[in-house]
């Protein structure tokens, strides 16, 4: 009798959810349960993409209720009130990055091979960042007449609470996206995002209703209290515990201050591009042109966000398995280039609608902007992961050199452009700066990412010796 026949005569009893067939076909499972049998497969055996997907979702499904936040934020308040809004939130991340000292990256680089020493390294963390984001958070508000006059609102009592909240919250809030990351568990970057989200919008429903002017800010400084408890919560009861628990020989992150140090400097430079802009318009366009610029941002930030997250998932892996760093990196040009250079075709089209979302206004003015900056997003992808992979290597000055040229290239064009072309010169400043760095680099893409390590055969010869696969890094460099 034929295998075929005898199959036919004597089903298996397949579980609901498995395929034990080792080919897709001839196969007695459902299409649907084979279909997601492999998909699982595929996902739990590539953490690169895996991660680097969630992660990229987080960043989208963020995005996507941001927009929800801010169109309720338009109808609710006034252009102006929006724009002073988005500029003081924008001082807070700039702060926010300062006080943090970049050890939401460190703990990318480090976390996976920590071990034991997990939750020291995270706590110390913690306590720095937090120190000096509340100090520099009142600085801040001290020099507001001098740095920033038109944030004066930022010194009313309950109003620099919420300042001085924020702040320290986002701070706590990139680091504990660092620490998950660094575990692997990046589907808590999601649910925490979208709790984020979620509670901010409805709070900003709540102090619209009691008709508080500054209610955009003190929804953020709010649910940042909200997401933060649930998150830490699982971070440090479950997450941490059990990744002790799974390596329990980790040595201490070798050289970390030195790196830290290195990328400190590196992040203040890209981190200066992104909140400056925003004061540049500010003050020099006003609140209500500071407003269309800031709603094209948030838009096509989404697309910086997911090359940022690919870079932090390729880091991870990169700590795990250093001999895969240029398989890993080209993987992420390739995939992450196929979904940012869809999702900017779709942006670059359908920019008019996408603003007209929030008022006519913005889309008037803010239409040629939004396609700008969306363009913009596909240079940056290979300007981020080339700073990723010099992180991953400890080539700490090109990262600095890296992202010191994309600041002043940025501002330096911004404020050229802005009295030729208005608030559309900021998007076409985006544009120039990162394309000039990013030709360069396309160019000599062997020469500082390398040639991928070839794969060892599928089969040995009798009697030879098992390849073994390469060590977590642990050794200093």
């Amino acid at each position: 009798m034929s295998e075929v026949s005898i199959r036919t005569a004597s089903p298996r009893r397949i579980p609901a959810g498995t395929c034990p067939c080792p080919l897709p076909l001839p196969c007695q499972c459902s299409y649907t349960t084979l279909l997601r049998a492999r998909l699982r497969a595929l996902l739990a055996g590539d953490p690169l993409l895996r991660n680097g997907h969630v992660l990229t979702l987080s960043s989208l499904v963020t995005a996507a209720l941001g927009m929800v936040f801010w169109i309720l934020a338009t109808r609710w308040y006034s252009a102006d009130a929006v724009g002073r809004s988005y500029a003081a939130l924008s001082a807070a991340a700039l702060l926010s990055g300062i006080g943090q000292l970049n050890l939401g990256d460190v703990l990318v680089r480090f976390v996976p091979t920590a071990g034991r020493h997990t939750r020291r390294v995270v706590l110390r963390c913690y306590g720095l960042s937090t120190t000096t984001s509340a100090v520099a958070a009142v600085v801040f508000l001290v020099l507001i007449p001098t740095l920033a006059p038109a944030l004066g609102f930022l010194r009313d009592p309950v109003v620099a609470g919420s300042f001085i909240a924020a702040t320290i919250g986002y701070t706590l809030f990139v680091l504990q996206d660092g620490a998950l990351t660094g575990l692997r568990r990046a589907h808590w970057v999601l649910a925490e995002n979208t709790l984020f989200s979620v509670c901010k919008a409805v709070l900003l429903a709540a102090f619209a209703i009691w008709a508080l002017n500054s209610g955009i800010l003190l929804s953020w400084s709010a649910a940042l209290v909200v997401s933060l408890a649930v998150t830490n919560a699982f971070l440090f009861r479950r997450a941490v515990p059990a990744h002790q628990r799974a390596d329990r020989d980790g040595v201490p992150p070798p050289r970390m201050v030195r790196y830290a140090a290195a990328d400190y400097v590196g992040s203040l430079f890209r981190l200066a591009a992104y909140s400056l802009v925003p004061l540049f318009v500010l003050g020099r366009l006003g609140a209500e042109q500071n407003a269309y610029f800031s709603l094209a941002w948030v838009i096509a930030y989404t697309f910086y966000l997911a090359a940022l997250n690919m870079g932090s998932s390729l880091i991870v892996e990169a700590a795990r398995d250093p001999s895969k760093l240029a398989e890993h990196a080209r993987r992420v040009l390739r995939n992450a280039g196929a979904l940012i250079g869809a999702g900017v075709v779709v942006t670059v089209v359908a920019a008019p609608w996408l603003l007209r979302l929030f008022g006519v206004d913005y889309a008037e003015h803010g239409t040629a902007l939004l396609r700008l900056l969306a363009l913009s997003a596909l240079p940056n992808l290979l300007v981020g992961v080339a700073i990723d992979v010099a992180r991953a290597q400890r080539r700490m000055r090109r990262v600095v050199v890296l992202q010191g040229g994309l600041c002043v290239l940025v501002l330096a064009l911004t404020l050229w452009l802005i009295p030729v072309m208005g608030v559309t010169g900021v998007g076409a400043a985006w544009l120039l700066a990162e394309s000039v760095l990013a030709v360069p680099l396309l160019f000599t893409l062997r020469r500082w990412l390398g040639a991928p390590v070839k794969a060892a055969p599928a089969t040995a010869a009798p009697g030879a010796p098992a390849v073994r696969p390469a060590p977590a890094d642990r050794s200093p460099r």
